[in-house]
């Protein structure tokens, strides 16, 4: 399959200029192998053949197509399996077989997504999908659907259909991730905003990170942005209308940004990421990967208290499932948790660049990129 997520005329800044400086091989996410899979055997389910390398368009725009690894056409239901290729990410999915199998429903059905064998199902809140769901992520869900309405409009159907998602082995695979933990049983989520797994070996990402300081200094940039992803890039974007060369992928990184820019400063850094993440960072983590930081509940639960919250809700924070979930608790009782935890996380920023004459402020957002949290500029 294709791993070509760069265009040409490339810029010298941002986001694709510093995946291209690591010279790591970026992949394709859960997500991305389950929409593959899902419109080739829907297309087989219409025309009793599976397209075989099966083309999709991911939300940005990229058209990779992908080898079929497994297939199986019956009257009632087609199955197609992807191989994910992560690329040089140290995904603990990479190689599993992703498969989904399509059956017909009713008229005005629309798309039921079900969980197979290796997927897990959502049992406890605070995730962005209800109890009882299987863990297949929003916008996989929407990739899905469009891909589906696609066929259905090229090959006269009806685009109501059951999707069964299943991952081999995922129920094992699922067991070296933080699934269980968060009451996703049962095996693997299917994930992916993108499309696209960015990989992050440290010491070539760090070194991509100074180069993007770079190149938006010698730019003339006097306000950059570090974003641990793509969802907060569009969000600084839509707040402060920076240009590509003044965003800074910083991944879980946080440390490297604000270490480098002591050194090279700027006047002005935002750093934006989900509310979650960046609590660690007000934690006082700078390395913000899930595997080497975790979100510190009873933190959040003194952090709400300075903000107003009485014992009961500050032991519902304790308590809750994830940072999200405590949010919403402080949010349904008045309590402006995210604004707390983006001002601590500024003011750790601020300690970090130990008196570099550098503006900071932070920016929280949820999985959907609604700001949940702010601080003021310091």
């Amino acid at each position: 399959m294709s791993n070509d997520v760069r265009g040409a005329g490339e810029p010298t800044g941002g986001r694709g200029a510093q995946l291209k400086h690591t010279g790591l091989r970026p992949g394709w996410t859960t997500g991305a192998c389950a929409t593959a899979a899902t419109t080739a055997a829907y297309t087989a389910l219409l025309t009793g053949a599976f397209p075989d390398p099966v083309t999709v368009t991911l939300p940005k725009g990229q058209t990779p197509s992908f080898a079929l690894a497994a297939e199986e056409l019956t009257g009632g239901y087609a199955m197609a399996g992807i191989v994910k290729d992560a690329g040089d990410d140290p995904d603990v999915t990479h190689g599993a077989l992703v498969r989904a199998t399509v059956r017909r429903l009713p008229a005005g059905s629309g798309v039921v997504f079900r969980a197979g064998p290796g997927v897990g199902t959502v049992t406890r809140p605070g995730l962005p999908l209800p109890v009882g769901e299987p863990a297949v992520n929003p916008v996989p869900r929407r990739m899905m659907r469009e891909h589906v309405a696609r066929v259905a409009e090229a090959h006269g159907g009806t685009g109501d259909v059951e999707i069964t998602v299943s991952v081999d082995h995922g129920e094992e695979i699922a067991r070296s991730t933080w699934n269980p933990r968060l009451g996703i049983l049962g095996g693997l989520s299917i994930l992916g905003t993108t499309g696209v797994v960015v990989p992050y070996s440290c010491s070539a990402w760090i070194d991509s990170i100074r180069r993007g300081v770079d190149v938006a200094r010698a730019a003339g940039r006097t306000h950059v942005a570090g974003c641990t992803g793509s969802t907060s890039e569009k969000t600084v974007v839509a707040e402060y209308a920076l240009p590509e060369d003044a965003l800074l992928d910083m991944g879980d990184f946080a440390g490297a940004v604000l270490k480098y820019v002591r050194r090279h400063p700027v006047e002005r850094l935002t750093i934006c990421g989900g509310f979650a993440k960046l609590s660690k960072l007000a934690a006082g983590h700078l390395d913000l990967h899930s595997g080497r930081s975790q979100v510190d509940k009873g933190f959040l639960a003194e952090v709400a208290r300075r903000g107003g919250a009485d014992e009961a809700l500050a032991a519902e924070v304790a308590a809750a499932n994830t940072g999200l979930a405590a949010l919403q608790s402080c949010l349904v009782a008045g309590v402006p948790l995210g604004d707390l935890v983006a001002t601590a996380a500024r003011d750790q920023a601020l300690a970090v660049l130990r008196g570099a004459p550098v503006a900071v402020d932070v920016i929280c957002i949820d999985r959907a990129g609604t700001v949940v949290g702010r601080s003021a500029v310091a």
